[in-house]
């Protein structure tokens, strides 16, 4: 199912947000590489075939004005720019850090839907003003008019999301989600895992847990998502120091700003195809400047 027939189809359902678009008007596939200077005129239908003939015809694309540009490659990395699906249960702030690294240019990608238990929270609300759907999941008796699993991994595809990155979502990831994209849902956890973690370690209740234990450090920990709480792979990790007079609310504050340095880093290394996996299933993340050193 392509992205542009899941909006027109699903827009009456309450579940799914779609603020209005500037019109798109796309180039004929039989004739862009013949010129460069024709206008986009084929219909949204044709985005996919136009998608997969990129490469070879990219320098024929042009931008007019009032229509959008779909910037599928960066010419310094030779990579597809990667499409994000974001899940957030509150008011987003690592949602948004990725999202103005995007429009920065230091992330190779786009957040491309917003995915959220609670309609009104922060994270939906900050998308919708900066156009970007919102899709409810799961249904309960507070959401009733949330996805199902199933229509939720139909609804991704159809958004043709690469990568799903969890920012304060505290809902668990149905296996079939999991299924649909092994290898490629991110969480960011605000602990040092597999300290402080699992069912009922969230948001404050873990930095409440970090200072009453005694430990001396923290800091965030971004893993690969699996069927349970806070199991999956390490990916990459940053150290907080817990001051001897830390409330949990400082430490909070102290681990927060690393979440939105460390989560940028990691999804940029997503979208330049920088991890490695290791024959015993340990991911790395290879160093931009040296492929041969990991960090």
């Amino acid at each position: 199912m392509k992205a542009q027939n899941f909006r027109s189809g699903f827009c009456s359902n309450p579940s799914i947000s779609v603020p209005p678009k500037h019109s798109l008007k796309l180039p004929s596939i039989s004739s862009i590489c013949v010129t460069q200077s024709r206008k986009w005129t084929q219909s949204i239908s044709t985005v996919k075939a136009w998608s997969e003939n990129r490469l070879q015809c990219r320098n024929c694309v042009e931008k007019q004005a009032n229509d959008v540009v779909l910037a599928e490659e960066d010419l310094e990395y030779g990579v597809k720019r990667k499409k994000f699906a974001v899940f957030v249960s509150g008011g987003g702030s690592n949602f948004k850090s990725i999202n103005e690294a995007c429009g920065a240019g230091l992330v190779l990608g786009d957040v491309v839907v917003l995915v959220t238990n609670k309609q009104g929270c922060g994270g939906a609300e900050y998308a919708r003003t900066k156009g970007i759907p919102v899709i409810l999941f799961p249904k309960a008796k507070d959401e009733p008019n949330g996805l199902s699993p199933t229509d939720l991994v139909n609804a991704l595809r159809g958004f043709e999301v690469d990568f799903i990155l969890l920012a304060g979502y505290v809902k668990l990831i149905p296996l079939e989600l999991i299924r649909a994209y092994p290898r490629s849902i991110l969480n960011i956890h605000p602990a040092l895992l597999p300290a402080f973690g699992g069912k009922g370690y969230y948001g404050m209740k873990v930095h409440e847990a970090v200072v009453a234990s005694g430990a001396r450090y923290s800091g965030p920990t971004i893993h690969f998502v699996d069927e349970h709480y806070d199991t999956g792979r390490i990916l990459a990790q940053r150290v907080v120091p817990v001051l001897a007079n830390d409330s949990p609310k400082e430490l909070a504050a102290r681990v927060l700003r690393e979440e939105h340095k460390l989560y940028v880093e990691v999804v940029a290394a997503l979208c330049e195809e920088r991890i490695f996996w290791r024959e015993d299933g340990v991911p790395l993340i290879r160093d931009k400047d040296d492929p041969n050193e990991y960090i």
